[in-house]
């Protein structure tokens, strides 16, 4: 099985207009790969490659800083935004049954003046991907519902305050530094298995591979970076809000192969419904308890930094 790929074009950020018909087919082959896999890849968005390749060349620039010039920025260091800021390597697992996954990560999730930046232009170009992201996630927010035949908005209802303070939406610039094999932990990763937490996610690769995603078959299959596209996937709020008719797939990023001390890059904008929302089965079962937004995102963050 391969994770499909579709041309956006016809929803793509340059168009201010797009016939039914387009989204509708667009809308048939979205509900076709998240439900049969809960990932896929989308060509012609808007996004260039070169605006992902200049977010990830100024978010190396600071992860190969020196450690002490990182600090000041660590996640934890402001208030109103627990969730933004740095994240230093192995201090997370997003599979807490493992050692500390070896990465590190940049979380840039407001525009908010209380927050401070490594730099101008770094915050620059992190809020401006931030908000391009953005706009194509709710395009396929719209696309999505379409397809489950639900009211065009519906999704887009629950997102109104991304990159505002009541809303979890995070822009992650990660970096995967050289892995020595002698210090490795036993069943450490650079990335354990995991769903992701909110509705849904964008990720932008760089070329080393790793990624994984868990097949309904039960079999991990490759995930490879695609130039020009942003691999989507399902995360688990918009699975207990459509009752599982689309996917949250487990995925996860393997270690190189001994002896090879390159390093990986990727960007993924997780998409949160804001905090108050009142996450509910969409089909009107009661499959799932209702929950809220921001108390889902809590726990979930709590539990992969070992603060649960």
């Amino acid at each position: 099985m391969n994770i499909p790929v579709i041309d956006f074009s016809p929803c793509n950020l340059g168009e201010n207009s797009v016939l039914d018909e387009h989204i509708v087919d667009l809308g048939r082959q979205l509900k076709s790969s998240f439900t049969e896999i809960g990932f896929v890849y989308l060509k012609n968005t808007g996004i260039t490659q070169e605006e992902v390749e200049q977010v990830m060349d100024i978010s190396k620039t600071f992860f190969l800083q020196p450690v002490e010039m990182k600090v000041p920025f660590r996640r934890g260091s402001f208030a109103n935004f627990p969730n933004h800021g740095w994240v230093s390597s192995e201090a997370e697992s997003l599979n807490p049954r493992r050692p500390g996954d070896l990465k590190e990560a940049f979380n840039s999730m407001s525009f908010h003046n209380d927050i401070h930046w490594p730099s101008p232009a770094f915050e620059d170009r992190q809020l401006s991907f931030y908000q391009r992201c953005r706009q194509l996630s709710l395009r396929v927010l719209r696309v999505m519902a379409i397809s489950l035949g639900l009211e065009p908005e519906v999704f887009l209802h629950a997102h109104r305050h991304i990159g505002g303070e009541k809303n979890g939406t995070t822009l992650r610039s990660l970096y995967y530094p050289p892995v020595n094999s002698e210090l490795v932990k036993e069943d450490q990763l650079r990335c354990g298995e995991h769903s992701d937490y909110g509705s849904i996610t964008l990720v932008f690769q760089g070329q080393a591979g790793g990624l994984q995603v868990l097949s309904t078959s039960g079999e991990y299959i490759p995930a490879p970076c695609i130039p020009g596209t942003v691999l989507i996937n399902i995360a688990d709020l918009m699975q207990r809000w459509t009752s599982d008719h689309f996917i949250s797939a487990i995925h996860r990023v393997l270690l190189p192969p001994a002896g090879d001390s390159s390093t990986r890059q990727s960007l993924a904008f997780f998409v949160q419904p804001d905090d108050d929302y009142l996450i509910t089965c969409c089909d009107g079962s009661n499959k799932y308890p209702a929950v809220k937004s921001g108390d889902y995102l809590n726990d979930r963050l709590a539990a992969a930094h070992g603060d649960s």
